[in-house]
């Protein structure tokens, strides 16, 4: 009888603690993507600094792309490249090119447009 009160009392612990852990974590973003990159699906670009590039679609819509490092000439850039990896559409899976070097991407999340400059 002991051993099955502790059993109901440690399930019973565990279903009361498991809501409140899941309530602390912050929910993560729904990644996106951006179709038709190769038939003009890309409108605009502005980079911000040297992890983060927000990208502007066809229809106006932004999205935020943040690099998995640093894209050490990102800032100074006049033109950058997409490449998707025989797909036609700008994903997290994708890489930036900037002057010759690859920064692929670890994340492409729906985005306000980005913070203007001072």
């Amino acid at each position: 009888m002991k051993v099955l009160l502790a059993s109901l009392t440690a399930t019973l612990a565990m279903g009361l603690l498991a809501p409140a852990a899941q309530a602390t974590e912050a929910p993560r973003p729904k990644q996106a993507s951006i179709p038709f990159v190769n038939n003009d699906g890309i409108r605009d670009w502005r980079a911000t600094d040297r992890q983060t590039l927000y990208v502007q679609d066809n229809r106006r819509k932004w999205y935020r792309a943040t690099l998995f490092a640093p894209c050490l000439d990102l800032p100074f850039a006049q033109t950058i490249g997409f490449e998707t990896r025989g797909t036609d559409t700008f994903d997290r899976f994708s890489t930036i090119v900037v002057r010759g070097d690859r920064c692929p991407l670890s994340s492409l999340e729906a985005s306000e447009p980005p913070p203007k400059r001072q």
